[in-house]
This record gives C-alpha cells, sequence and structure tokens, in this order.
C-alpha cells in the first residue's frame, strides 16, 4: 500500500511539474536585471543591450522528456542577435540539443539552427526557414527525448528526428541529465550571413519573450529518476515516435524549408559522411 501510494505521489510531483509557471520552473541566471519573470510566472522576457545579452535555466534536471516552450522572437532588425533554446548536461563531456534562432535583418526570414551533441562532440547541423514569423505571436518550440529517438517540432511539426544508432556506432545522449536553457546574446561575429551584418546597437533593446513553459519529464533529482517506477503508458512520450502523418508532415518541411543538412556537405566530410547519414 505505501509503495503504491509513493508511486502516486511521485507521478502527481511529476504532473504538477509539468503544470509549473515560471516563478516556480526556472532561475534567471546572468544579464543584471534584463532577464524578467512578469504576470505572476506567466511571462518571461530576455533582453539584450551593447552591455550585455541574459539567460535563464530550469530549477530541475531531467534524463528523458518532452519539453515545450512558448517563444515570441525579437521582432524587427534583429541581425547579429541569437536566441537559443536547448537542454545540455554539466560538464567537459556533455550532451546537448539544441534550438538556436538566428536573427537577421528586417523582412527576411530568421534561420533556425539545429544541433546535437554527445560527450561534447556536435557537428550535426540542420537548419530551417520557418512557414510563418516568428516575431508576430508565440509559437510552440518542442524538444521530445527518449531513449529511442530526440524529435524537433514547431507547433507540433516535426523538423528533425534523430534516432539513437547506438547499434551502428554512433553515440546518442541517454546517461546525463540535462537542464533547459535559453539565453539572447550578441553573435554577430558570425549569425547573420556569416558575420557579414552586425548588430545595430541604435535599435536595442532587443527583446524575446517566453510563455507556458511545459516539462513532461523525468525529473533527476539525488541520483535517481522520477519516472524509475511509474508505468511507460503514463508517460507514452517515453515511447512515442512518429507515426505516417508526422513522417510526411516532417518530409514536407525538409524538402521546402531545410536550407542545411550536414548529412549532404560532402565538401565537408571529403572522407565520407557521418555514420547516422548513412545508416538505413
Amino acid at each position: 500500500m505505501k509503495s503504491s501510494l509513493l508511486v502516486s505521489v511521485v507521478i502527481g510531483l511529476v504532473i504538477v511539474a509539468s503544470a509549473a509557471n515560471f516563478n516556480q520552473d526556472i532561475d534567471v541566471t546572468w544579464g543584471d536585471g534584463r532577464g524578467k519573470i512578469l504576470e505572476n510566472g506567466n511571462l518571461l522576457t530576455l533582453t539584450l543591450d551593447k552591455f550585455s545579452g541574459s539567460g535563464f535555466q530550469s530549477k530541475n534536471q531531467y534524463l528523458f522528456g518532452k519539453i515545450d516552450m512558448n517563444i515570441k522572437l525579437v521582432p524587427g532588425n534583429s541581425a547579429g542577435t541569437v536566441t537559443t533554446y536547448y537542454l545540455r548536461s554539466e560538464g567537459s563531456t556533455w550532451d546537448e540539443i539544441d534550438f538556436e534562432f538566428l536573427g537577421n535583418l528586417s523582412g527576411d526570414p530568421y534561420i533556425v539552427h539545429t544541433n546535437v551533441y554527445t560527450q561534447g562532440k556536435g557537428d550535426k547541423e540542420q537548419q530551417f526557414y520557418l512557414w510563418f514569423d516568428p516575431t508576430k505571436d508565440f509559437h510552440t518550440y518542442s524538444l521530445l527525448w527518449n531513449p529511442q529517438r530526440i524529435i524537433f517540432s514547431v507547433d507540433g511539426t516535426p523538423i528533425r528526428e534523430f534516432k539513437n544508432l547506438e547499434s551502428k556506432g554512433v553515440t546518442f545522449p541517454k546517461s546525463q541529465p540535462m537542464r533547459v536553457y535559453s539565453s539572447l546574446w550578441n553573435a554577430d561575429d558570425w549569425a547573420t550571413r556569416g558575420g557579414l551584418v552586425k548588430t545595430d546597437w541604435s535599435q536595442a533593446p532587443f527583446t524575446a519573450s517566453y510563455r507556458t513553459f511545459k516539462a513532461d519529464a523525468c525529473v533527476w533529482s539525488s541520483g535517481k529518476s522520477s519516472c524509475s517506477s511509474t508505468s511507460p503508458s503514463q508517460n507514452s512520450w517515453l515511447s512515442q515516435e512518429l507515426d505516417i502523418t508526422s513522417q510526411q508532415r516532417l518530409k514536407w518541411v525538409q524538402k521546402n524549408y531545410m536550407i542545411y543538412n550536414y548529412c549532404t556537405d560532402t565538401k565537408r566530410f571529403p572522407m565520407g559522411l557521418p555514420k547516422e547519414c548513412t545508416a538505413s
């Protein structure tokens, strides 16, 4: 009886955590006041000016989960700025799952830059345009991370899948718990057209806005996962994969909106493409 009650309490804690607001879930970690939690924890803003950017991180660490964040990106002339939203573990051989939003001149599209790091090594970049203006309203950017795959999604539409291909000799992030991080910073040495377009500081301050952080995830605490005793049916994302409709939507995005894929960059990899690019 006690053990079943404990499991129920653990499940309840995970559900509560997923519905909590920024005051409960997030710490603003740098920016000297440029990161602000407003509206009783329902809105978070990050600001960049000539002196500093700003950033935040989740209070919890997670080992697998589905993370959703509603973000409205920097409007107007955002050239030179980068808004990041990613999962990352600690240490010198870290794992990381990246969304980076590269600003651009007014009227030119944002570039969505994605990457996956395992044991400190990345080099798995794919880049996309979006099919809407991400500065006009909030849109949901999701990271699904389970033992079989990582899926990047925008408003429920998958844009990238990175599968666990350890059987082919490809490393996959599965043992290091990660926090959620986000930041807004100046990267005009590379962010826009390879650094050719610099940040126009007369447009500062630049602001990115966040709502509705949701983490349906296994919270990692004191060396243990909150999901260790729960049944898979209560965490369906742990075994989630792309159904036929989602696979078709993924192909649509990659055909029409992908602008860079490391898996087709033979000049970058003259000795042969990475193993995951050629695995069936």
